[in-house]
């Protein structure tokens, strides 16, 4: 119940401002751009109402683990470095098996490498906020820490294919990815207590994953099904991505436990 009223109430006040823009702009990204930022300006103004009013915690920022310290951010780099790592590392391990090879990187590749990072942490900033801060948060406060934890992946995996019918069909290999990946990250947060890490990782393999596609970097060669490789060109539709994402998400996961 106090998820739905959240929703509802951030929606409330979202809606009346996003219609204008829908309706006034044709521009697809820029309209993207504009109606999610403002959805993410509100729910952060929404939080601090809700933390005050609801819980009687003016700091539910900080409760949720995102502050500045120097501890997260260290949290941040090696979780920044260590999912641009493991993005690149599977791709070189792809090109050297043979199943794709790399081509040579566009002249604009300095600016493609900036505009991912931006993006990245963008995302990562505001993913990891939305399902390891306050979902995670919300969940815990009701339900056993098993039950949260797969919880808020299957629902960070769900809200991911919000799309049409036919696009979910035709991606839908890419959701047990998007399950793991959405594991690892609570594991990230429970192991430190704050935000850093899972911020950095979910950016880092963003970025290398952006790096990669936008700058064409790769062709498949066809040599194995697009099941191993990833189907669509997603990495994490297929058997490598998951097996990579397995040894990641174990890994944060031994870490977390000690």
């Amino acid at each position: 119940m106090r998820l739905g009223l959240f929703v509802f109430t951030l929606g409330l006040f979202w809606l009346p401002l996003a219609a204008p823009i829908y309706l006034l702009l044709d521009d697809s990204n820029l309209v993207t751009i504009l109606t999610m930022a403002l959805l993410f300006g509100e729910f952060l103004g929404l939080l601090q109402v809700w933390g005050r009013f609801v819980y009687g915690e003016p700091q539910l920022l900080k409760q949720y683990g995102l502050y500045i310290s120097r501890r997260n951010g260290i949290d941040w780099l090696n979780g920044l470095s260590i999912g641009l790592l493991f993005t690149l590392s599977l791709f070189a391990l792809e090109g050297g098996l043979g199943w794709l090879t790399f081509q040579p990187p566009p002249e604009q590749l300095g600016r493609i490498i900036l505009e991912g990072l931006v993006s990245a942490l963008g995302i990562g900033l505001a993913e990891e906020l939305v399902f390891r801060g306050w979902l995670l948060d919300e969940l815990e406060r009701d339900y056993s820490h098993k039950l949260s934890l797969w919880a808020d992946a299957l629902i960070f995996a769900t809200l991911h294919f919000l799309k049409p019918l036919g696009e979910i069909i035709r991606t839908l290999p890419g959701f047990p990815g998007l399950v793991l990946l959405g594991l690892t990250l609570v594991w990230a947060k429970r192991g430190q207590g704050r935000l850093g890490l899972p911020i950095g990782l979910h950016a880092g393999l963003v970025w290398g994953y952006y790096i990669i596609n936008v700058g064409q970097l790769v062709q498949y060669s066809g040599q194995v099904s697009p099941w191993i490789t990833g189907v669509d060109s997603n990495p994490i539709a297929g058997v490598m991505g998951l097996a990579f994402l397995m040894v990641l998400a174990l890994w944060i996961r031994a870490r977390a436990v000690n």
